[in-house]
Formats: structure tokens, C-alpha cells, sequence
């Protein structure tokens, strides 16, 4: 049966349906639109390497689930899925993320087609020894460019000063010792315990009718089984200060880079207001609209590479400001002075009600998006949240639950700080 969730509010609705064997189908239709985006994503990502299936403890190598989405273009009769579908107009790529693998696509012509490839794609595991072989030593040469880039270097060290056992803390391509140990054998039991039906989403938005998606998913897969859902085993709880206060390494930039934040920990089940609420608060008050951003970038303390973030992801969360400055340490103490006037003092209101117009301005925008749309219902299904709810959450958003946000979060003894020099 297909279900419409309607959001009159923002000018949006969705169908759902649910296959006989667990998989979640979504579908935003959009009448008299060019292109078409499909999303064929599993709940599988860097930070799931130990799971429990059944009963039992396994554990896996970091860098499997990435290893896995490079494999899965390899098919059992030796056709080249790019080469078909570049031929069908369509622009076919796949991502794995800390917390999900996903494999997408856009066309302006023979969507049915091309979504039929995608779907036999994902769902057709085909490893041997000699492929798998074939494929190490370029995810080797990928890991060795991730470790001269100063980005990763940055935001690794900046996770494993606040986590001391999620695996979130670790590069999801791995290492080159750990991608050593994986072989068909392994990549077939990942693939038969996280590619599942139930652990699965499929997102579509353009010109196409939901009846005729669930129809060609029911053809296609129908011979594709319900199969227990894994646990993901993150290693405990790490508590919500840092494992360590700072890091400090020297790498290929010519200015000193940064990054200065603290864990959050997520409630159970839908964070989405928490997420809202952090992102809002951190726009008031380390914005490019703020006294704390033009105080600063008039000092020369930092200069328009500095953003905010705030990320959720496999049971993590974090919020943080990033940028360059030739004394990271004095960005440091400027935060710390303005969580001291902010507690005193409190949010500038007209500020508030200005950035939170802004920022359900930007959320409705994203809804032209169609990638942004499929992966955001991709994650609301994993995690338990609906981004169409995203606006009428905003607007509902408080001054006082942003100030206790930030006089919480960023605490002196909350910080962490990672730095990477000259």
C-alpha cells in the first residue's frame, strides 16, 4: 500500500510503501521537472565495523564498508553498469559515509531503465579473490592521498580528541594494514548482513509516479529476502567531555588550521530538534552575521574560510568552528570571553528572530534540491526524522534553548581544540 504525507506547510508531499520484504521506498513526485534522482542507500557505513547479528559479536577491519561500495560495481557476467548507463544519459556515482553507504543516480531519460540497473547493482554481490586483489592497492593509493590532505588530518585528530572508542574517530577508507586483512569471504558476510531489505532505503524524486517505482522495485527484487537487521556495537559510551583538550601536528598549509568544538549526546530516537536548535545557535552567535565574526575578522584573528558545523551521525554529534588564524589559541579565548558575555548577558533577540527567518529561508530552499530531498528522507527513515518538519521545528526554536545550548556546549571544559601548523 502507498501512503501520502502531506506538508502543507511548505509546499511538500511524499508517498511511502513498504515492500514484502522490509525495503522503504520513497518517492516525492514532481509533475513537468527535467530530471530524475533515484537513491538506493543502506545503513552501513565507516563507523560499522563490530556488529552484533543473532547473537553474535563480529568485527571487521576499518575501511570494509568503503572497500564494499568500490566492489559493488563489479558484476557477475562482466558488464560496465557506467558505461550502460552513461549510455542511457544517466550520471551514476556512490559515496560511503561514517554512517551510510549510498549509491545514486541522475537521468533526463530511461529512468526506468537506469533504475532497474541501479537496483540488480546494489543487490548482485560478486567478489572473488583476484578482483578483490585487483581493487587493494587502489584504495591504497586512495588512503595514502587522504593522509597528506590537511583536512582529514585536521578533523581525525579533532574526533579522537573527543572519542576514545567510537570508531567514528577512525578514517572510513582505513588503513593500508586494515584493508589487508579483507578479503571475498568478509566482503560477502558484510554484504549478507547489512544489505538487507529492512536495513535499506530507496528515495526517488522527479517526473515519475510512485505506483511505477514500487512496481519495477516489487519486479526487480522480488526474489531479494527479509533478513535480520545487525546492531551496530560502538564500543560504550564515551561520556561528554574530551578524551584530551588539544592536539597539535604540523602539516602542508602555509597558515596554522583549526578546528575548536565539543561532543553532543543525541537523545533517543528523534534528535531533529536538537539538531535545529544547535545549528540555529552556533548561526547567532559564531555567524558571519555576529559581533563575534566581524570583532575577529577585523583583528585579523580569522579571515573567511572560518565556518560552523554541526554534525550527527551514527550515535555521535558534534558541533564545531573551523577555520585559519595565525593564533588559533587567541580564537580559543575570544570564545570563551563570548560564552562569558553570553551568560551575563544573554542573545541579542533581533539577532535571533533574523538569523531564525534566515535559516527556515534556507531549509525551504534546500527543498529544490532533489539529491538534498532523497538523502534527507533516506536519513529520516534511518534515524527517525522527516526534513519537511524542519521549518515548522525552527520556528518553534526558543532564545532560551539556544542559550542553554551554547553556555553548555561550549563550556571551557566541554572544548576541544585541534590545530595543524606550518
Amino acid at each position: 500500500m502507498i501512503r501520502s504525507f502531506e506538508y502543507s506547510n511548505v509546499g511538500e508531499t511524499y508517498k511511502s510503501a513498504v515492500l514484502s520484504n522490509g525495503l522503504e521506498i520513497r518517492v516525492v513526485e514532481k509533475p513537468g521537472f527535467y530530471t530524475k534522482f533515484a537513491s538506493f542507500s543502506v545503513k552501513y557505513g565507516g563507523s560499522d565495523r563490530n556488529f552484533l547479528l543473532e547473537g553474535t559479536r563480529h568485527e571487521t577491519p576499518a575501511g570494509i564498508a568503503h572497500f564494499l561500495e568500490h566492489k559493488m560495481f563489479d558484476m557477475p557476467d562482466g558488464s560496465n553498469v557506467f558505461s550502460v548507463m552513461t549510455a542511457n544519459s544517466a550520471d551514476l556515482n556512490a559515496f560511503t559515509s561514517p554512517g551510510m553507504t549510498c549509491y545514486y543516480f541522475h537521468c533526463t531519460e530511461h529512468f526506468a531503465e537506469n533504475l532497474r540497473l541501479l537496483l540488480s547493482l546494489v543487490t548482485t554481490p560478486y567478489f572473488t579473490p583476484e578482483t578483490v586483489d585487483k581493487e587493494r592497492p587502489i584504495i591504497a593509493q586512495e588512503i595514502r592521498m587522504s593522509l597528506d590532505d590537511p583536512d582529514e588530518t585536521l578533523y581525525y585528530n579533532f574526533m579522537k580528541l573527543l572519542y576514545s572508542r567510537h570508531p567514528i574517530r577512525d578514517d572510513i577508507g582505513g588503513t593500508e594494514e586494515s584493508i589487508g586483512k579483507i578479503d571475498a569471504e568478509l566482503l560477502n558476510l558484510c554484504h549478507r548482513t547489512f544489505y538487507c531489505p529492512g536495513n535499506m532505503v530507496l528515495s526517488v524524486e522527479g517526473d515519475i509516479r510512485a505506483e511505477e517505482v514500487v512496481a519495477l522495485a516489487e519486479e526487480v527484487l522480488f526474489r531479494w529476502e527479509s533478513r535480520p537487521v545487525p546492531l551496530p556495537d560502538y564500543g560504550g559510551d564515551d561520556g561528554p567531555f574530551p578524551v584530551s583538550p588539544e592536539i597539535r601536528v604540523r602539516g602542508s598549509v602555509s597558515a596554522p588550521q583549526f578546528i575548536i568544538g565539543s561532543k553532543i549526546l543525541p537523545p533517543e530516537g528523534d534528535f531533529s530538534r536538537q539538531q535545529l536548535t544547535a545549528k540555529l545557535a552556533v548561526q547567532i552567535l559564531f555567524g558571519r552575521s555576529s559581533s563575534f565574526y566581524s570583532r575577529l575578522y577585523s583583528d585579523g584573528l580569522i579571515n573567511r574560510s572560518f565556518g560552523t558545523d554541526v554534525d550527527y551521525v551514527s550515535g555521535t554529534a558534534m558541533v564545531s568552528l573551523s577555520g585559519e588564524s595565525h593564533d588559533p589559541d587567541a580564537v580559543l579565548k575570544e570564545i570563551g570571553w563570548e560564552i562569558r558575555k553570553l551568560a551575563e548577558s544573554g542573545l541579542d533577540r533581533t539577532l535571533f528572530a533574523r538569523i531564525k527567518k534566515a535559516s527556515i529561508g534556507g531549509a525551504l530552499r534546500s527543498f529544490e534540491d532533489f539529491d538534498s530531498v532523497c538523502l534527507s528522507l533516506t536519513e529520516g527513515q534511518f534515524y527517525g526524522f522527516c526534513p519537511f518538519d524542519g521549518p515548522a521545528i525552527l520556528d518553534s526554536i526558543t532564545i532560551d534553548e539556544c542559550t542553554s545550548f551554547l553556555l553548555e556546549h561550549f563550556a571551557p571544559e566541554r572544548l576541544a581544540l585541534s590545530i595543524l601548523h606550518p
